[in-house]
C-alpha cells in the first residue's frame, strides 16, 4: 500500500474540494452585490424572519460559520440583539445542508468539463456579471474534483483491515463516532469538508450509514469552534450567542444520538432509492431542520440560559433613531423639535466616539477602538435618518424663522457627523501606529494628550450649547477654537525641530501631523456649532 499517493491524493483532494466551495462561494456573493451583512442586520426583526434570513445568507455564501461569525460582529457591534441572532444561527445551519445535498449528486466524472465551461466565462468574457456566473461554475466543478481525487486516494484503505475495523466499530460505539466528527471539523474548520469526506468514504463503502450518522452529528458540534473562537475579546452578548450556537448543536447532537436507530430507519425511508451520498445529505437537513422546530420556540429559555451562564452588563446601544416620528410630521415645528432632541442624542454619540478614540490611542485596548467604530456607525445611521427627517419637515412647509432654524440644524448634523469621522481617523492612525510598532517621543505624546484635551472640551461645550441654548457655553467654544489652532501651528513647528535634530522617524511624524489636522478640524466644526448657536 503506497501511503504516499494515499495521504498526497487525500490532502491535495481537500484542498481542491475546499478551494471550490471558497471560489464558488465568492462568487455567488458578488453575483448577489455582496450585500450579507446588510441582510442581516436589516431583515431579523423576528425569530422567524431570522430563521429564513440565516438560510437565505448560508446559501449564498455557503459557510454557516461565515453567517455565525457575521450574526456575532453585528451583535458585537449593536447592530442586532442577542434574541436575533439566535433565529439566524438555527436557520445558517439549515442553510448549510445545500452543500451536502450538492456532493449528493454524483457528478465527478462531469467535473473537469465543468471546470472548462467556467473557465470560458472567466477568461472569455469579459463582462463582469457573466465572470461571476463562471466563477461559480469553475467553483462547482472544482467541488466534485477534490471530491475526486479524495475518493480515488481513500479507496485502497478498504483493504486495510484495521481500518475497516475501526468503521465497523463506529456503527456500534456512536459515542465515538461523535468525538471522531468533532474533532475532525475543529481541525479542518469546515463542516461542508467533513461532511464532504464523510460523503466519499460512505460512497466507497468503507462505512454505513448507522456509522455515518454519529460522525455527523459530531461534525455540527465541531463547527461551532470557529463562533466561539470569533467572540473571544467580543462583548458579553457576542460571548452569549457563540454558547447558544453551541448549545443549539450540542443539545440536537445528544437528542439524535440516543434516537440514532429510528433516525437511521427514517432516513432509509426518506432515501429509499437514492445512494448514500445523498442518504448522509438526508439526515443533515433532518438534523438541522428537526432542531430548529425543537428550539424554535425555546428562544427565550436559550437567551435566559446563555445570561445567566455568561454574566455581565450588556452596554445597550439603540441602532435607531428614537425621537423621530413620522406621525408629528403633520406639526412641522413639533417635528422639529423632535429632531433637534435626536440631533443631540447623535451629538453625544459623536462625542463618545471621540473619546473612545483617544483613549485607544493611548492605551492600545482594542474594545475601546470597537466601542468607537460602533458609536461612530450610528452616528452615520443618524446621520442618514435625520437629514431625511428634516428634508420631509421642509417638503410640508415651515415658516420662514422655523425654515432658517431648520437650515442650521441641517448643518449642525453635518458637522456632527464630521467629528464622528475623525474619531473614526483616530482610531485608524492608532491602529497604524501599533501595527507598525511606532513609538512617539515623550514630548510628542504629551503635545497630543494637550490637544486631545481641549478638543475634547470644545467638542463637551458645544453640545451643552447646543442642548440648552448656553450662549456662554458658546463663546468658550470659541476660545477653544482658538487655542488648538494656536496649539496646531506651535506643535508643527516643535515637530520640524524633532525632525532637525533625529529624535522622530518620517513614519511617526506623519502620524503626529494627521493628528493635529485631525483634532484641529473636529474644533472648526465645534465652532461652526456655537456659531449657529449664537445666530439663534
Amino acid at each position: 500500500m503506497d501511503w504516499q499517493e494515499i495521504l498526497f491524493k487525500f490532502v491535495g483532494g481537500l484542498g481542491i474540494f475546499l478551494f471550490g466551495i471558497k471560489y464558488m462561494s465568492d462568487g455567488l456573493q458578488k453575483s448577489a452585490g455582496d450585500k450579507m451583512r446588510g441582510i442581516l442586520e436589516r431583515y431579523t426583526s423576528n425569530p422567524i424572519l431570522g430563521v429564513l434570513v440565516g438560510i437565505f445568507v448560508t446559501i449564498l455564501i455557503q459557510t454557516s460559520t461565515g453567517t455565525t461569525v457575521m450574526a456575532i460582529g453585528l451583535v458585537n457591534a449593536g447592530l442586532m440583539t442577542m434574541r436575533q441572532a439566535i433565529g439566524v444561527v438555527m436557520g445558517a445551519n439549515i442553510g448549510t445542508t445545500l452543500t451536502a445535498f450538492i456532493v449528493g449528486v454524483k457528478i465527478e466524472e462531469y467535473a473537469l468539463p465543468i471546470i472548462a465551461v467556467g473557465a470560458f466565462f472567466l477568461f472569455f468574457i469579459s463582462k463582469k456579471s457573466y465572470q461571476y456566473i463562471g466563477q461559480i461554475i469553475f467553483g462547482f466543478g472544482t467541488l466534485f474534483l477534490g471530491l475526486s481525487t479524495m475518493g480515488g486516494g481513500l479507496k485502497p484503505l478498504r483493504e486495510l483491515e484495521a481500518f475497516t475495523g475501526f468503521m465497523v466499530d463506529l456503527a456500534d460505539q456512536p459515542i465515538l463516532g461523535v468525538l471522531v466528527g468533532t474533532v475532525f471539523t475543529m481541525i479542518v474548520q469546515s463542516s461542508s469538508a467533513t461532511i464532504g469526506i464523510l460523503q466519499t468514504i460512505a460512497d466507497e463503502g468503507m462505512v454505513s450509514l448507522r456509522g455515518a450518522l454519529p460522525i455527523l452529528f459530531g461534525d455540527n458540534i465541531g463547527t461551532t469552534i470557529t463562533a466561539v473562537l470569533a467572540s473571544i475579546g467580543a462583548s458579553v452578548a457576542a460571548k452569549r450567542t457563540a454558547l447558544v450556537h453551541v448549545i443549539f448543536n450540542v443539545m440536537g447532537t445528544i437528542i439524535f444520538t440516543l434516537l440514532l436507530v429510528p433516525v437511521e430507519k427514517l432516513v432509509l425511508w426518506l432515501g429509499e432509492d437514492v445512494n448514500i451520498r445523498m442518504q448522509i445529505a438526508y439526515a443533515h437537513g433532518l438534523f438541522n431542520f428537526t432542531n430548529t422546530l425543537i428550539f424554535l420556540p425555546l428562544i427565550p429559555v436559550l437567551a435566559w440560559l446563555v445570561t445567566k451562564s455568561i454574566p455581565g452588563k450588556m452596554e445597550e446601544i439603540q441602532f435607531k433613531a428614537i425621537y423621530l416620528d413620522d406621525r408629528l410630521l403633520a406639526t412641522p415645528a413639533m417635528a422639529l423639535g423632535q429632531a433637534q432632541h435626536e440631533i443631540v442624542r447623535m451629538g453625544r454619540y459623536a462625542h463618545e466616539s471621540f473619546k473612545d478614540a483617544t483613549g485607544f490611542f493611548f492605551s492600545k485596548d482594542s474594545k475601546l477602538a470597537e466601542a468607537s467604530f460602533q458609536k461612530e456607525e450610528l452616528v452615520n445611521e443618524l446621520n442618514r435618518k435625520i437629514t431625511d427627517y428634516i428634508m420631509k419637515i421642509h417638503q410640508i412647509g415651515l415658516s420662514p424663522g422655523e425654515s432658517e432654524s431648520a437650515t442650521g440644524w441641517f448643518q449642525t448634523v453635518s458637522d456632527l457627523e464630521r467629528i464622528g469621522d475623525h474619531a473614526e481617523n483616530v482610531v485608524e492612525l492608532a491602529e497604524f501606529r501599533f501595527s507598525n510598532k511606532l513609538d512617539l517621543s515623550a514630548d510628542a505624546e504629551n503635545e497630543l494628550r494637550t490637544m486631545m484635551e481641549v478638543a475634547d472640551q470644545a467638542v463637551s461645550q458645544a453640545l451643552t450649547a447646543l442642548e440648552h441654548h448656553d450662549v456662554d457655553a458658546a463663546n468658550e467654544v470659541l476660545v477653544l477654537e482658538g487655542r488648538l489652532d494656536e496649539l496646531e501651528a506651535e506643535y508643527r513647528q516643535n515637530h520640524i525641530k524633532r525632525l532637525n535634530q533625529n529624535l522622530c522617524s518620517g513614519g511617526t511624524g506623519t502620524i503626529y501631523l494627521d493628528l493635529l489636522t485631525n483634532l484641529e478640524r473636529i474644533g472648526d466644526h465645534s465652532k461652526n456649532i456655537a456659531q449657529f448657536v449664537l445666530s439663534k
